[in-house]
């Protein structure tokens, strides 16, 4: 890490444009009938077609353009109807073909962008410059022997898109929370599981840096293959401070593709960065050009899901949540899912929102469990919150009575589990005044705390009453009636 004063810093602006690699959650590849599934033994999910033996051809996987067009249209891009395929040559030990089949100047979606949301409440839009389809390479693996390198061939023509943005960020939290958004959206759309660390969501950084107020771009340096959203931030911001350091002492940045270290947080050369030239792209002979209609997008514009950004107007203006309410949720599919299915039984929003993302949270970090394998049913839990917000039990024994018992009685309603327990609150047949003032005898010291000032200990009389109470007791009347005995006793 560089040394470089704050002063100089201050004088630069970061500029990052970044490339993810989404990995298509297809059955199989995008030019073979192989097998995309993640895992299996080396060297097992191939055929002649997927390591281009001679006489093979490839075959476009419908699917794979199926999601290709709902990413388009969920981050408003123009969908393209004519398309190519072309051949980008290089050489991977890993790469069978000996070129890898792309798009070139035809991708499939232009345009577009995604919204992000910072933590100083500025809402901006990253623009998307294109999304194109492609396959993926193997594998090579360096540590399985101390003199060879061995080569899976498994991830070999797995359908890819690339997504590149426009050079719009300036920060490393405007990046992770694109990243945020851009790992929502393909798990909304079910094209994509999103998870980086197995390599199924990849992202590579275009990072320079130049002096605030000009236009001009500065030489840009690619670091590859960032396995996490954390790292893609550690590595921008690495880049800014090294390039910043190396612009002051009077040197230039070379463009150059770069490695990550998570280990020290620092860039290292891998090599000199190929320009688009480099690659030779011509059109594949094997491929016919791909035509889509504009009947076949509205079809799929038809199918698509709410999104996230839909989901979270929804929520803070129809629902009135709040804006992290509405974040929360819809930062997981599957809990949009339950929370939809509970807002049609229930109309207090508020009230779903907070056991979401309080009982229910906690109960599923506690057992290791998401809310797929969660046994309670909304209606159960609407049948719960209708009791709280009716009167009837209190908040505290709704959740620590009543709830454990149906999370492991799925027959049961929250009415049937309260009456069992005799937890219902009896309305006027219970003395409050009696437990109020027995919590207050047990306490003198406290209750000349409160006279001196300290509201706090308000809750540990509350307590007491509630113990006293066995919790048949409506807590918010009690506690105006508490303040008035003591208010009275001064």
């Amino acid at each position: 890490m560089t040394n470089t004063p704050v002063s100089n810093i201050e004088k630069y602006e970061l500029v990052v444009g970044l490339e993810v690699h989404a990995q298509l959650s297809t059955n199989t590849k995008i030019f073979s009938s192989d097998s995309s599934a993640f895992g299996g033994g080396p060297n097992t999910h191939i055929s002649p077609v997927s390591v281009g033996h001679p006489g093979t051809l490839p075959r476009t996987n419908t699917k794979a353009v199926e999601y290709a067009v709902k990413l388009g249209l969920a981050v408003g891009s123009k969908i393209s109807l004519n398309n190519h395929f072309a051949r980008k040559n290089y050489f991977y030990a890993d790469l069978p073909k000996g070129y890898q089949i792309s798009q070139d100047i035809e991708p499939i979606c232009v345009g577009g962008a995604v919204e992000v949301r910072l933590k100083s409440g500025e809402v901006k839009n990253i623009a998307i410059h294109h999304i194109h389809m492609e396959e993926d390479a193997g594998k090579s693996m360096h540590d399985q022997d101390s003199t060879q390198s061995f080569i899976d061939l498994n991830r070999a023509g797995v359908p890819l898109l690339e997504i590149v943005s426009e050079p719009d960020l300036k920060s490393a939290e405007e990046a992770q929370q694109y990243l945020t958004e851009l790992r929502k959206l393909v798990r909304y759309l079910d094209i994509c599981d999103g998870n980086m660390e197995e390599g199924s969501m990849r992202c590579d950084a275009n990072i320079s840096v130049r002096l605030k107020g000009t236009t001009t771009l500065g030489n840009r340096c690619e670091v590859k293959n960032l396995n996490s959203i954390r790292n893609v931030q550690r590595a921008i911001d690495h880049e800014f401070l090294r390039q910043v350091s190396v612009i002051e002492a009077g040197g230039r940045i070379d463009q150059n593709t770069l490695d990550f270290d998570a280990h020290t947080g620092e860039t290292s050369v891998l090599r000199s960065k190929e320009m688009a030239n480099d690659y030779r792209y011509f059109p594949d002979p094997d491929l016919p050009p791909l035509v889509l209609t504009q009947s076949y997008i509205d079809n799929i514009r038809k199918e698509m899901p709410a999104l996230p950004t839909e989901l979270y107007m929804k929520y803070t203006t129809e629902l009135g949540l709040s804006s992290y309410d509405a974040l929360v949720i819809t930062a997981d599919k599957d809990v949009v899912n339950y929370f939809e299915s509970l807002i049609k039984q229930t109309s207090h929003y508020k009230s779903a929102a907070n056991w979401l993302m309080g009982t229910v949270k906690s109960y599923l970090n506690e057992n290791s469990i998401s809310i797929q394998d969660f046994k309670l049913s909304t209606a159960q839990l609407a049948g719960l919150i209708a009791l709280v917000d009716s009167g009837k039990v209190s908040n505290s024994v709704a959740a620590h009575k009543i709830f454990p018992v149906l999370v492991g009685h799925p027959e049961k309603t929250a009415e049937q589990v309260a009456n069992e327990q005799n937890l219902i609150i009896e309305e006027g047949g219970v003395d409050v005044t009696l437990f109020i003032k027995t919590a207050l005898a047990n306490h003198p010291d406290k209750v000349k705390e409160y006279h001196n000032g300290k509201k706090g200990v308000l809750g540990l009389f509350m307590g007491d009453i509630m113990k006293l109470s066995k919790g048949k007791i409506d807590p918010k009347k009690t506690n105006q009636l508490l303040i008035e005995v003591l208010e009275s006793t001064k």
